[in-house]
């Protein structure tokens, strides 16, 4: 029997691991899952993680219990983004070693990655140049994050590796009209638009930086198969300080064709407007998944049919969809 801890089940990542991992369950694998809530388990209290990974003592940990949100959000809270990320990430990865778990998985995020970096980003680009400054403190948390696997690795000889998702969407995310990301909050937004018979939304920015999106059930598979790869095949497709692994579609879109996408599935027919005056955030954020591809992975959701799921898992979840 393994035993595993999913930090962060009820956010739109774990959550979809766990189905995952129940999937696995009613197939017959001999597998216990290990769930806490916020309210049952603070992660940025050192004293409550230590003691739960002691009671536990879980096989496997699963980090996928962060703080994230939009620009919007990282702009206004910096210093809740960085210190409650660290103290997840710190606590969660040293109190599983002492614990004695031997093997992890982080997932971090693809704001890691310097605001210039050449595209597509790969994972050697990390820590070349300044990071986008509307989420610095995030990704400097995520980064961090990375780090503390490495060095566990590297002076314990423990098995603990990180994936660096791009931009996710899916059931389970965050609608909340100023804290969520980009194509939540444009699903949002063009539904109520639809409901109420406007003739205009007007988007963020210019509507030309282009984003990669992939469905968090692509995500929570390549999750999955990362952490089931032998450890002798992952160390050779990975270098020990630069162990990380991108995931995700391998194409991108601009945030005005996005809107455009996300109009026609919400069956919006007015027009679409840009502001300017708003910022746009990295310009272009495509990640280079070729590491990963080699390992014998690629996401299977199109992005039209990933937003109609999402739509529908919207308006039947409206009420509880963080709103």
């Amino acid at each position: 029997m393994t035993k595993i801890y999913i930090a962060g089940h009820r956010g739109m990542v774990g959550g979809a691991i766990l189905r995952q991992l129940e999937a696995r369950q009613a197939q017959g694998a001999a597998l216990e899952l290990i769930n806490r809530t916020h309210a049952e388990l603070d992660l940025t209290d050192q004293a409550a993680v230590r003691d739960f990974m002691q009671a536990e003592k879980p096989d496997v940990v699963i980090l996928a219990a962060a703080k994230v949100g939009g620009i919007h959000a990282n702009n206004t809270y910096p210093a809740e983004f960085i210190y409650e990320n660290l103290m997840i990430e710190a606590n969660v990865i040293h109190q599983a070693f002492a614990a004695g778990v031997t093997k992890l998985l982080q997932l971090g995020s693809s704001c890691i990655y310097p605001k210039a970096a050449p595209q597509p980003m790969a994972e050697d680009t990390l820590l070349t140049g300044p990071l986008e400054p509307t989420n610095e403190p995030y990704a400097i948390a995520k980064i961090a994050g990375i780090k503390l696997c490495e060095s566990y690795n590297r002076q314990h000889g423990v098995d603990y590796r990180s994936v660096m998702p791009t931009n996710l969407y899916g059931p389970g995310d965050n609608f909340h009209p100023q804290n969520s990301h980009v194509l939540p909050a444009l699903i949002r937004r063009f539904h109520e638009a639809t409901r109420d018979g406007l003739e205009e939304v007007t988007i963020w920015g210019t509507g030309t930086p282009r984003r990669e999106f992939l469905h968090v059930d692509d995500m929570a598979e390549a999750s999955l198969f990362v952490l089931d790869l032998p450890k002798a095949e992952y160390d050779a497709n990975t270098d020990p300080m630069l162990s990380h692994i991108n995931v995700g579609s391998g194409s991108d879109i601009s945030i005005l064709e996005l809107a455009q996408l996300v109009a026609q599935v919400t069956g919006f027919a007015g027009r679409i407007t840009t502001d300017p005056s708003k910022p746009d955030g990295t310009m272009r954020k495509l990640m280079d998944i070729s590491r990963l591809k080699a390992m014998g992975w690629q996401a299977r959701i199109g992005l039209e049919d990933g937003i109609d799921e999402t739509y529908r898992w919207f308006l039947e979840n409206h009420d509880t969809a963080r709103t």
